[in-house]
């Protein structure tokens, strides 16, 4: 496959820098990072192949349309992978103007300078233009939440969105797919399951329990902790999400799952298990040691598990039961699973927060957000 350019949106966010530094390291396409650095935007996660001659990050809101349409004009993309978005679910239910303002419109603009880009390349490079795609990269919780225990979301599943979160990502994606049809620009939309692994904002449920039992604060449960989601390991996201952006068809549609239901409560539980294995019983083995091996001593710990801090809260305003993807289309069509299981990832995940402290303080105190700025 010859070497393109990616311009890919929302890089400094979560998914979006897993994809980033997926490009980089292994690949030998040319990556243009475009983010606003909002608060969920961290050049930090990308320190690894900021100095990499095959990238280049510019700070830019997508809602500008003047910035998008230099930034084609000057990078000459062949793969624009859109990622950038607001999504933190808690927080579109307090505040759902910025979602729509970004979610929506910034696609709507996006889109509109991505389909003047691609008729001027139609005219001047029509092979160019043949080999462009645009990659919306959205969630499965446009579809609501599922009843039976059995059912899955599949690509023709109805939109049901629960959220304002969720509803300002299903006119995104019904924007592109318009797009698609009556432009004919050549589109394509995954839907992905819950991601998590490195570099995830402490807002999101399993590094924010992560880092509140290292600081042994309390484990907020939503409800009774039975919500079911699909658990997806963001290197395995950040495969399928190029597999589909150079490999899948124009005007489809892709679910991409981690084979991984598991109840919040359960994913609780299974990090406090975790973190007794690699933290508490190296405490207690110390304490162990230092008490002259007494065993009624070392018990005398304030804290025997983690699972002591789990604590039940009040349910989130229109919280979806249950999500889950068939993601058999992929599979069949691309030749894409997902390497990691949920114990796998998930030991990967913690193991990673705690070899890596400096990123999650700086980002807990806010001092990441004093970074560096490209330019158009």
């Amino acid at each position: 496959m010859a070497n393109k350019t990616f311009l890919i949106t929302g890089g400094a966010g979560f998914i979006g820098s897993a994809v980033v530094r997926e490009l980089i390291q292994n690949s030998a396409h040319h990556v243009v990072n475009v983010d606003k650095l909002t608060y969920a935007g961290n050049l930090e996660s990308l320190a690894n192949v900021e100095t990499n001659e095959r990238y280049t990050f510019v700070q830019a809101d997508i809602c500008d349309a003047n910035a998008m349409q230099q930034l084609f004009e000057k990078y000459q993309p062949d793969v624009v992978m859109h990622l950038a978005a607001e999504s933190h679910v808690d927080r579109s239910i307090d505040g759902p103007a910025e979602f729509i303002q970004t979610n929506v419109v910034g696609t709507a603009v996006l889109l509109e300078a991505a389909r003047s880009y691609w008729k001027v390349l139609q005219e001047q490079d029509s092979a160019k233009a043949e080999a462009f795609r645009f990659h919306h990269i959205s969630t499965d919780e446009v579809y609501g939440d599922l009843e039976g225990t059995d059912d899955l979301f599949t690509e023709e599943t109805s939109y049901a969105p629960s959220s304002p979160y969720s509803a300002s990502k299903a006119s995104s994606d019904h924007l592109v797919r318009a797009w698609q049809r009556t432009y004919g620009l050549p589109t394509l939309v995954t839907n992905c399951s819950n991601n998590y692994g490195p570099y995830h904002f402490p807002e999101k449920l399993i590094p924010l329990m992560i880092l509140n039992a290292l600081a042994g604060k309390s484990l907020p449960v939503y409800g009774d902790g039975q919500q079911i989601r699909d658990w997806l390991y963001v290197e395995d996201h950040a495969r399928a999400l190029i597999k589909v952006a150079t490999e899948g068809q124009v005007g489809e549609t892709y679910n991409i799952g981690g084979h991984n239901e598991q109840t919040n409560l359960h994913v609780v539980e299974t990090i406090c298990e975790i973190l007794d294995e690699l933290v508490l019983g190296e405490k207690l083995g110390m304490r162990s040691e230092e008490n002259g091996a007494n065993p009624s001593q070392a018990q005398r710990s304030p804290l025997t598990t983690y699972k002591e801090l789990i604590t039940f809260v009040t349910d989130r305003p229109g919280h979806d039961v249950r999500y889950a993807i068939d993601a058999s289309k992929i599979e069949r069509e691309l030749g894409w699973v997902p390497e990691e299981t949920f114990e796998t990832g998930l030991r990967k995940t913690v193991q990673w927060y705690l070899a890596n402290e400096t990123w999650w303080k700086r980002v807990q105190d806010g001092s990441y957000q004093g970074q560096r700025l490209g330019n158009v």
